[in-house]
């Protein structure tokens, strides 16, 4: 510290003030989160259980010293790998890492060039194994699986992007499925954009249902999606693998057939009267073409003035 950059107050020569910054960082918040990696499990699962298909016999950046790098800069909002080398020293970053320097983001582009489907099912493995650990503290009666899906827009001639009619937009459609009490994310499956909703959709949460199932016997399990997930294959999974499911049906002339009594009796009974609102639910057994067997199916008709 020099003169030049270090001012004495007039009032009190113990106090200095100086300009350079020191080892500051913004991202103090950091620190907590990797004591929560430390206690749940994650950063040892990671040591443990990743590691890419690399023939280097000696690299400075480990691999999942790279893939916990890439974990912190998400949650801190770094979301490009160019970040990397803005952070190299950053004083925070490099304690929870336990390292001198950052990877740099030629090292983070060449460590994602190496993911393959072998690193894809060490992911699976790395949450399946959290879910073990969570559950073990706390353990929930039922499972309530939301199936969506949705548009991560594109731009450019992005490798596996697509055109999608639904959205009209380019971009890629994932998968996803969450833990519908918690928002918590258990599963994601990237896609390229042409892909329909329901597509593999069944594929995709078999392995999930069948987790559950096998270790978790006699919990409860439900799937709920919306009507562009109304595809038989994914309503034989569900059922053999005993996991109720409502998933919306569009409306077409066929099951408004079914439901054309209890319409004409809600207006009858609604006609006469000066309310705001009136609703009316039902059920009934239907099986269309492309089904095995007959289903139930749930209806609403509500009334609005």
């Amino acid at each position: 510290m020099t003169i030049l950059n270090t001012i004495s107050l007039e009032s009190n020569k113990k106090i200095k003030i100086n300009f350079n910054g020191g080892d500051l960082s913004s991202d103090g918040g950091l620190l907590l989160i990797k004591e929560f990696a430390s206690r749940i499990g994650l950063i040892r699962l990671v040591k443990q259980l990743f590691k890419t298909n690399d023939h280097t016999q000696c690299r400075i950046h480990k691999d999942p010293d790279n893939l916990m790098q890439l974990v912190y800069q998400i949650i801190a909002s770094y979301f490009e790998d160019n970040c990397a080398d803005e952070l190299t020293n950053d004083p925070v970053m490099t304690a929870i890492l336990d390292k001198e320097a950052l990877a740099s983001q030629p090292t983070l582009s060449r460590f994602w060039n190496r993911m393959d489907g072998d690193t894809l099912s060490q992911l699976d493995m790395i949450q399946s194994k959290l879910r073990e650990i969570i559950y073990s503290v706390q353990k929930t009666e039922h499972m309530l699986f939301d199936l969506d899906s949705t548009l991560l827009n594109t731009y450019g001639m992005q490798e596996g992007e697509g055109f999608n009619y639904h959205y009209q937009g380019h971009g890629y459609h994932p998968l996803f499925c969450y833990d519908g009490l918690t928002g918590d994310l258990l599963k994601a499956e990237l896609r390229d954009g042409t892909q329909y909703c329901s597509k593999d959709a069944d594929q995709f949460m078999i392995p999930l249902m069948q987790e559950y199932r096998s270790k978790h016997p006699s919990m409860l399990l439900y799937l709920r999606g919306d009507s562009g997930f109304a595809s038989p294959d994914l309503y034989n999974a569900c059922e053999e693998n005993d996991c109720k499911y409502a998933i919306r049906l569009k409306q077409n002339k066929t099951l408004m057939k079914y439901v054309a009594e209890a319409d004409d009796a809600l207006y009858r009974a609604t006609r006469r009267n000066q309310i705001d609102y009136a609703v009316e639910y039902g059920e009934f057994e239907y099986q269309a073409g492309s089904w095995s067997h007959p289903r139930r199916v749930v209806f609403k008709i509500d009334f609005n003035i």
